[in-house]
């Protein structure tokens, strides 16, 4: 038998033993799919968008909007099935377009709170000396700012002064543009932190010395080597970061200071239900809860699959 047949059976025995190879995205998406947990919060999380989505598509906001008195507090029957409110607008209907609102609110509040988040860690990791020390201060100066206190005193006093925006043939009252700013602009600080501290790591490494050797610029340095390399660490903050922007509007919208009518959200369809919990309205307050722990619920269970998938140690369980 000649040295070349040795060695590519060798070859083949090792190739076999420790699998084929795996490109470091279809490592993650491997990761992923043992987390059995994370993997439901994501068929969740799917079928509550197209839930909404379908839901908006056959059933208009006017119609979620329509008052009828003569049906108010009905209890869920084959025409409501999640029963009315106290002024006769379908529970049902209400959940779809409160649902809307809650997601996009919480998706526009992540991608500013992550904009900004990796923009300024990177460029405290990246550039260091002086810029690193004026931006976590300013950084550490943000995180004593209390953000709920901050979206409360706003949502008070500006939410009913700011104007209804009419977008894509559908209002939103302006309390929506204040809770997105308010949530975006108040959680990007422990991200900026997570991201300074990966670019303080990655800046030392041979790729990005061989990059700047090459001639290339600092932005394409940050943007083509230093942010793709932290993608991991974004992608999984900001799945965190999502349920966390939605439980924080319906919390303020509960108080009354967040979403205001006419626009729904599942905070709002909470308060115009505590005045009717002791009148055995319960469908009021039970579905707008259940859709809330639900969304909360599949979008931890995802995060945490997600940061699983992105740790490199994570590899034992392939």
């Amino acid at each position: 038998m000649s040295s070349e047949t040795i060695s590519s059976i060798t070859r083949l025995d090792t190739e076999s033993a420790s699998g084929p190879h795996l490109t470091p995205s279809q490592l993650i998406w491997r990761r992923f799919r043992k987390h059995t947990m994370a993997l439901s919060g994501m068929v969740g999380i799917a079928g509550l968008i197209l839930f909404i989505i379908i839901g908006s598509i056959l059933i208009t906001e006017r119609e979620a909007n329509e008052v009828d008195l003569a049906a108010r507090l009905s209890p869920p029957s084959s025409e409501h099935w999640m029963g009315t409110d106290s002024t006769g607008r379908d529970t049902f209907s209400r959940i779809i377009y409160g649902g809307q609102i809650s997601i996009i609110i919480g998706i526009l509040a992540v991608t500013i709170s992550v904009t900004i988040g990796t923009v300024i860690g990177g460029m405290a990791g990246y550039f260091g000396g002086s810029m690193d020390s004026v931006l976590m201060r300013i950084t550490e100066a943000m995180l004593s700012i209390p953000a709920l206190f901050l979206l409360i005193v706003l949502g008070k006093y500006l939410g009913r002064e700011v104007q209804t925006i009419n977008i894509f043939g559908r209002s939103f009252s302006g309390s929506v543009g204040i809770v997105i700013v308010v949530i975006g602009l108040t959680s990007w600080m422990y991200l900026a932190r997570i991201v300074r501290a990966n670019v303080l790591s990655l800046r030392e490494t041979d790729f990005i010395a061989a990059s700047k050797a090459l001639g290339s610029t600092n932005q394409r340095i940050f943007f083509s080597h230093l942010v793709p390399n932290t993608l991991g660490a974004i992608i999984v903050a900001a799945t965190l970061g999502l349920a966390g922007a939605i439980l924080t509007e319906a919390y303020v919208s509960f108080l009354g200071l967040g979403v205001q009518p006419p626009t729904a959200s599942w905070g709002n369809m909470l308060t115009s239900a505590q005045s009717f919990i002791q009148k055995g309205a319960w469908w009021m307050w039970v579905f707008p809860s259940l859709f809330i722990v639900f969304t909360i619920l599949c979008i931890n269970l995802m995060g945490d699959g997600l940061r699983d998938a992105f740790d490199p140690r994570s590899s034992r369980n392939l």
